[in-house]
C-alpha cells in the first residue's frame, strides 16, 4: 500500500488548510489510519488518528477544536481539516496507515503505524 499527502502550504495564523491523503494499492477500509507532524530538529509527534470506520478519533490535545480528522473510504482519502493555524503548527505532516481487524480501534503509538506517506509542508507565518 501507498501513502500520498498534499495541500500543504504556506498560511498566515489564523488561517485554515485541508489536508489529504490518498491511499493507492488497496482499498483505505482496511486501515487505521493517522497524521503525523515533524518540525526540523524535533522528534515526529502524533497529531490525529481516524479508525477504518471513521466514527472513533483521537487528537493531539494541542489541536483539539481546532484540527478534524475524517476519511472517505469510497474515495480511498483520509482528510485534515486545520483551522485557526498557528506558528507552533508549522511542520512537516505524514499520513500513515496500519491494518487491524477492529474497526474502531485508534491509536496515538507509532509502533502501530506500518506504512508512511511523503510529507506535505505546513508554514504557518506573518
Amino acid at each position: 500500500v501507498q501513502l500520498q499527502a498534499s495541500g500543504g502550504g504556506s498560511v498566515q495564523p489564523g488561517g485554515s488548510l485541508r489536508l489529504s491523503c490518498v491511499v493507492s494499492g488497496r482499498t483505505s477500509a482496511s486501515y487505521a489510519m493517522g497524521w503525523w507532524r515533524q518540525s526540523p530538529g524535533k522528534e515526529r509527534e502524533f497529531v490525529a488518528a481516524v479508525a477504518r470506520s471513521g466514527e472513533n478519533t483521537l487528537y493531539k490535545d494541542s489541536v483539539k477544536g481546532r484540527f478534524a480528522i475524517s476519511r472517505d473510504n469510497a474515495k480511498n482519502t483520509m482528510y485534515l481539516q486545520m483551522n485557526n493555524l498557528k506558528p507552533v503548527d508549522t511542520a512537516g505532516y505524514y499520513c500513515a496507515a496500519y491494518e487491524i481487524a477492529d474497526i474502531h480501534f485508534v491509536t496515538d503509538s507509532p509502533f502501530n503505524y506500518d506504512y508512511w506517506g511523503k510529507g506535505t509542508q505546513v508554514t504557518v507565518s506573518s
